[in-house]
């Protein structure tokens, strides 16, 4: 069974992207440009991983995932926050993210990754 990767960016390019690329490696893809509806899909999708844009209109990427990790449910969730921020790893990394990959990124990079978490 393919893993599912939720993709939460503000912007369509980069979700079209990473939603093609994916979906050829064999992911099954659930794209959400609104940071705000991710605790929906989180709930009702269940994915194995989240790919999640740091700077986001609303709701920022770390806002999202501090609130993930506190909640029981989803405090497990593998997270690898993309971002073009210089001090992108470190909000990451404080955050509460598994991994970080800076646009940016190389996909074979990004890809192996998320072999790696799941």
């Amino acid at each position: 069974m393919s893993k599912k990767i939720l993709i939460c960016d503000d912007d369509e390019g980069i979700l079209d992207m990473l939603e093609f690329v994916l979906e050829e490696e064999g992911f099954d893809i659930i794209p959400e440009k609104n940071s705000l509806n991710i605790y929906n899909v989180i709930r009702e999708q269940h994915p194995d991983l989240l790919l999640l844009d740091l700077w986001m209109p609303v709701l920022s990427g770390d806002q999202v995932l501090k609130t993930l990790r506190k909640n029981p449910d989803t405090a497990t969730l593998p997270v690898i926050v993309i971002s073009a921020s210089t001090e992108g790893s470190l909000i990451a990394k404080a955050s509460g993210a598994n991994d970080y990959i800076s646009k940016p990124f190389d996909m074979d990079q990004l890809v192996t990754k998320i072999q790696t978490l799941i």
